[in-house]
């Protein structure tokens, strides 16, 4: 099951967990307690990426990029080229499909390339064959000249490609990184530079071939892995690249969820917990019931999470803290919506809001924009859970001081510009205290 299987006793019969010890072992377990407790560098990127599995690519800059705010929230200090070295020059990490674009150890490749595998048949007998021609052209002048984006070729008519027409070049070099003919050699921004994948990663590590059972079992690994506490369902986004719940006739029986996650109790890789207030199972790797013994054990302490005074962070919208809505519903009473593509008029909190953690709780909204023109770090929106006072919580004005010192420093600009909304300038009052 690739390099983070350890065989446990199989367990089958449901823990019983408290809510309260259940966000606490949210966030012990993601590295959360307290935020930004990891030291500087790559190596702590490394780090997150070994205990999440893998992290999700978004382009969206707004206030740092969906990756980039899950190790902020993780990492003292982080900076974004840690990262981008890592992947485009170290390459031990990259880009591929798991739960969307996303970025992963480049030695458990053998395991993630059935989405090769699987554009490669869809292309073959679609694009490629349509555009043979011009396919031929790229990867005769990639094989020639090196790296190649869709900027360095003139532009063709577009073609009809996912969410809108598209350049065909832009299409097909997308289309080739998709089956695995090409890998991406670098980003520019947006701009993405492609090369041959046997110029990018070892020939031996190309070579190895996994089952298409094994590669299924690890990728629905990593979603348990990810998250800490998924259970059985929840909305399809969870579960994307994995097929589905029930095979379909004529299928052998691994290929639906619910024979893989058998294997997976079975083998001891995951342990069902029942979580109050929640319905269903939930599962737990069998590694970390650790770390679920040790959060039920500082619940009889003064502490905050990890033995610390509750911090604050801000967390990324597709941080895998926040995957399962409907765990956020149930077990911490929030409910949160991505607003990105919902219409402006529908929104209820604005385009790209962030959830508030505090200590193991999530207590409000934020909309942050680095501004770097401007040299600002502005904050578009602030809102509170109903119940929560952010000058009667203990701690929390100075956390929240912190975490917005983070995300400044992270985004390069020299101040922060906070709203003016009346109801809330007695906490933005207190804040300056802390940010001065």
């Amino acid at each position: 099951m690739g390099s983070a299987s350890h065989y446990h006793p199989p367990v089958t019969t449901p823990r019983k967990v408290s809510a309260a010890a259940a966000r606490r072992f949210m966030v012990l377990r993601h590295g959360l307690a307290p935020p930004r407790s990891l030291p500087p560098g790559p190596d702590s990127v490394l780090a997150v990426v070994a205990r999440l599995g893998s992290l999700q690519f978004d382009p969206l800059e707004v206030a740092g990029r969906n990756h980039d705010l899950v190790l902020l929230a993780r990492i003292e200090g982080y900076r974004r080229d840690w990262t981008d070295a890592l992947l485009y020059t170290d390459r031990v990490l990259y880009e591929t499909y798991n739960k969307g674009l996303s970025l992963v150890p480049t030695a458990e490749l053998p395991y993630y390339r059935i989405a090769w595998d699987r554009s490669s048949r869809r292309h073959d007998a679609g694009s490629f064959d349509e555009h043979a021609p011009l396919v031929a052209e790229l990867l005769d002048r990639i094989r020639a000249d090196g790296e190649l984006s869709s900027t360095d070729v003139e532009p063709r008519a577009a073609i009809d490609w996912y969410w809108r027409p598209t350049n065909q070049v832009r299409a097909l070099l997308e289309a080739l990184g998709e089956a695995g003919v090409l890998g991406l050699s670098r980003r520019a921004g947006n701009r993405r530079y492609y090369d041959l994948v046997e110029r990018l990663f070892p020939a031996e590590l190309l070579a190895e071939r996994r089952e298409e059972h094994d590669q299924l079992l690890h990728k629905l690994l990593s979603r348990f892995r990810a998250h800490g506490l998924l259970g059985r369902a929840g909305q399809a986004e969870l579960w994307l690249g994995l097929g589905r719940a029930v095979a379909e006739a004529g299928d052998p029986p691994w290929r639906s969820r619910i024979a893989l996650r058998a294997e997976l109790v079975e083998a001891g890789e995951i342990v069902p917990v029942e979580v109050e207030g929640t319905k269903g199972e939930r599962f737990v790797l069998a590694g970390e019931l650790p770390v679920l013994d040790a959060a039920e054990a500082e619940l009889a302490g003064d502490f905050g999470p990890g033995g610390h005074q509750p911090a604050a962070a801000f967390l990324a919208p597709l941080d895998p803290f926040v995957w399962d809505r409907e765990l956020l519903r149930s077990l911490y009473h929030f409910d949160y919506v991505w607003e990105v593509y919902v219409p402006e008029k529908k929104r209820r909190w604005g385009y790209y809001v962030l959830p508030i953690l505090f200590g193991d709780r999530l207590v409000g909204r934020i909309e942050p924009r680095i501004d770097r023109k401007a040299g600002a770090l502005r904050i578009l929106g602030l809102w509170w859970e109903a119940g929560f006072d952010p000058l009667d919580a203990p701690g929390f004005v100075g956390a929240f001081a912190e975490a917005l010192e983070a995300h400044r420093t992270f985004g390069g600009v020299r101040r922060v510009v906070m709203p003016r909304a009346h109801a809330h300038r007695p906490f933005i009052g207190a804040l300056r205290e802390h940010l001065d």
